[in-house]
């Protein structure tokens, strides 16, 4: 029989994995800059090994909820990458050995930015062989929390796409939680004129499916990477990890690691007081801005300055109020 220890440490392996699903060419991007993040912070390379040196043998199983080990010792993401263009997903790079390639799905013609056709015609093929590999993901999981979805409102496949994928969750996983990251249309830095169009439809979906819907617009991420972190020229790739930095702090409990067991739900009461009002918004604090470790060169002595002069203020919203 096992002894009180063991079975301590067995309680603590109980309901903690959420499984993240990155759709259209936002919501891969983002996933790129989050995963690379998320190996980061426990010490995993991008081949999916964790070095011998850095293994504590304490039995942290933190990133058992983002990650899981396989019989080789190599620790594989618990995600889904999905576009209906085939160039988005993209197999090769640092990252392509962390993987597994049967969980990066790519169609044969873009959705165009137009909802109709995420959501009626190209994406109805591709949405059977999605369910098929999130399926296999929620079998290997013991306790699933839920899933994490990150899109775009504006593009054809992050709102078309996205809307029929969350259907088909709530009939599938209708008492599991379903916390978005969705990047909101905002005038200034627009790609496609439809993109206020694909907002109203796919809007409808996130009332009706979605637990928590994070809104975050291109426009404030960008101010923020301007004015408060000093980069003159801000690119996608810091955009990116911004919104890494976002998620990654939303996702950790107030005990240390990762999402723990019941964390999902308890995020998602204490985000959403009411079930209309499931679209919340995030802003970055002085504690969130510290571990900006990622973003390299004078950015880091920025982030510092900018850390030690802004104690305990509320910094800058993720999405702007008029953009609404």
């Amino acid at each position: 029989m096992p002894n009180s220890k063991e079975l301590m440490r067995s309680m603590h392996f109980i309901s903690r994995e959420c499984i993240s699903i990155h759709v259209g060419q936002a919501g891969v991007q983002i996933g790129n800059a989050c995963w690379e993040l998320y190996c980061i912070e426990h010490g995993i390379q991008p081949d999916g090994l964790i070095p011998s040196e850095m293994r504590t043998g304490g039995g942290d199983d933190s990133f058992s909820t983002f990650f899981s080990e396989t019989e080789a010792g190599k620790y594989v993401p618990r995600t889904i990458f999905v576009d209906l263009e085939p160039i988005v997903v993209v197999r090769t790079g640092r990252f392509k050995q962390l993987f597994n390639p049967e969980q990066l799905i790519s169609g044969k013609e873009d959705a165009a930015n137009n909802y109709a056709r995420g959501h009626y015609t190209i994406g109805k093929e591709l949405v059977e062989p999605v369910m098929d590999r999130i399926r296999k993901l929620c079998d290997q999981c013991t306790g699933l929390q839920g899933f994490l979805i990150f899109h775009s409102f504006g593009g054809g496949t992050g709102s078309g796409f996205t809307s029929l994928l969350m259907e088909r969750l709530s009939i599938d996983y209708g008492k599991k939680s379903k916390l978005e990251f969705a990047i909101y249309p905002a005038p200034q830095v627009s790609t496609a004129v439809v993109e206020p169009y694909n907002a109203i439809l796919t809007t409808h979906t996130t009332l009706e499916h979605s637990d928590c819907a994070f809104m975050v617009d291109n426009e404030a991420i960008y101010d923020i990477c301007h004015r408060n972190l000093g980069v003159e020229r801000p690119t996608y790739t810091n955009l990116n990890r911004l919104m890494a930095q976002l998620v990654s702090s939303i996702t950790v409990p107030e005990s240390g690691g990762r999402l723990g067991e019941k964390e999902m739900p308890k995020c998602q009461k204490s985000s959403v007081k009411y079930p209309q009002s499931v679209m919340v918004w995030g802003a970055m604090s002085a504690a969130g801005v510290g571990p900006l470790c990622f973003i390299k060169g004078r950015v880091n002595a920025a982030i510092r300055r900018f850390w030690s002069n802004s104690c305990f203020h509320l910094l800058k919203s993720f999405l702007q109020m008029e953009n609404i």
